[in-house]
């Protein structure tokens, strides 16, 4: 018999292992010594607790799946329980348990970090759904609010999954939102083309009117009705791009057309005005040299001279027509100015009246002048300061009236 602590060979050749349950043949040598047989299941031994330690190692040191460690720690577990080696075999088990353990708590921080990642992930996607929900409601910058949704799509398959019924709910939301956009995109741009249709009806009116007019030489009606028209477009609102382009090219066309040859024709007349502009500059310095008006009667005799030659010099050109016009147009109502005052000094009738005024105020300051007098030979003070305060008034109302009596001299 042969011995070792964890094995022997008994006589027959069988060789046992020592384990926590007792002893156990795992194996026959009948070709050597004893310890030729004990070495060759230590052997064995080694090999399996080289098995053990490298799955330590891929446990411990990589991110190996918990199913896939259980699965090899079974494993081994069930080649140490039946294995043909001698050696510490309940070491073994020990060591296999301990790497049990240390998976289960790895399973268990996995699954915390899997559950926390599925809540970031719910969070994450109930943004993007509120966010689709929102633009689908509100949005009206149809541009930019597809492509927002396109790029919320985009964030949804990036994110992490959450549970199926959670993940069908959001989606189905999403879908909703996506769908109640282009349902409410598609029905402005229906009504926004209906619009569209309704302008072009409008403005192919107007430019029908302005190109029917282009020939006209009624002048001052004509350009009237074109800025009509001018006013009809802009409230007309836009059609179309290319459609508003067209009209648009047509109406100014007809517009141009019509402006310019009536700038050809006024120009040509501007010509021939230069001589009536000439006579008028020298009317006008002459009716300027009434200024100021000292005699009213003789400066609208002379205006009114003035104004017949006026008239009989014609039309001048437009760019000098205001300027000429506004010149003589002051020293009309300068002149008007004049008459008007001295329509109110001559009138006898503001001139009765005031002298009616001022009249009645020498009465009443004769009255007022005996009374203080009275009051003053009583000794009532009282009196006699109302009536020095009545006479300052009374004079000051009469050097004004007496004034105004003055102008009408």
């Amino acid at each position: 018999m042969s011995t070792d602590p964890w094995g022997r060979v008994d006589e027959d050749g069988t060789v046992y292992v020592r384990t926590a349950e007792g002893e156990r043949a795992v194996g026959s040598w009948q070709a050597g010594e004893p310890e030729e047989a004990l070495a060759y299941y230590r052997r064995k031994f080694d090999e399996l607790a080289g098995q053990v330690q490298l799955l330590e190692q891929r446990v411990r040191g990589t991110d190996l799946a918990p199913a896939q460690a259980e699965a090899s720690i079974a494993k081994l577990r069930e080649s140490v329980a039946e294995a043909h080696a001698v050696g510490d075999l309940g070491s073994l088990q020990d060591r296999l348990t301990a790497l049990t353990e240390l998976v289960g708590k790895r399973r268990e921080e996995l699954r915390a970090a899997r559950d926390q990642a599925r809540a970031h992930a719910r969070e994450v996607k109930e943004r993007i759904v509120a966010e689709a929900e929102r633009i689908a409601e509100e949005t009206t910058h149809w541009k930019s609010g597809g492509e927002r949704l396109r790029q919320l799509v985009e964030e949804w398959k990036a994110a992490e999954r959450v549970d199926r019924a959670t993940e069908a709910t959001l989606w189905k939301r999403l879908s909703t939102a996506r769908t109640a956009f282009a349902k409410r995109r598609k029905a402005y741009f229906s009504s926004l083309d209906q619009q569209r249709d309704a302008v072009r009806g409008t403005k192919e009116r107007i430019v029908t009117e302005a190109e029917a007019l282009a020939d006209s030489t009624d002048w001052n009606a004509t350009a009237a009705a074109y800025r009509e028209l001018m006013r009809e477009w802009k409230a007309a609102g836009r059609a179309s791009r290319e459609v508003e382009d067209e009209l648009w090219a047509r109406f100014k066309a007809a517009q141009d057309q019509f402006f310019q040859a009536r700038s050809a024709v006024f120009a040509e007349r501007d010509a021939s005005f230069a001589a009536n502009a000439e006579v008028k500059e020298g009317l006008l310095a002459e009716a300027e040299k009434l200024l100021p008006v000292t005699d009213a009667r003789a400066a609208r005799t002379a205006l009114r001279s003035i104004l017949e030659r006026w008239e009989a010099a014609g039309p001048v050109p437009r760019d000098q027509r205001d300027r000429l016009e506004g010149g003589l147009r002051k020293v009309d109502d300068a002149v008007r100015r004049a008459e008007e005052n001295e329509w109110k000094r001559s009138n006898p009738e503001a001139r009765a009246r005031a002298q009616d005024t001022v009249n009645q105020l020498r009465r009443s300051i004769g009255q007022l002048e005996t009374r203080l007098a009275k009051a003053q030979a009583a000794g009532r003070d009282k009196d006699v300061k109302e009536a020095e305060e009545a006479l300052a008034a009374r004079r000051s109302w009469l050097q004004e009236a007496e004034r105004t009596l003055a102008e009408f001299s």
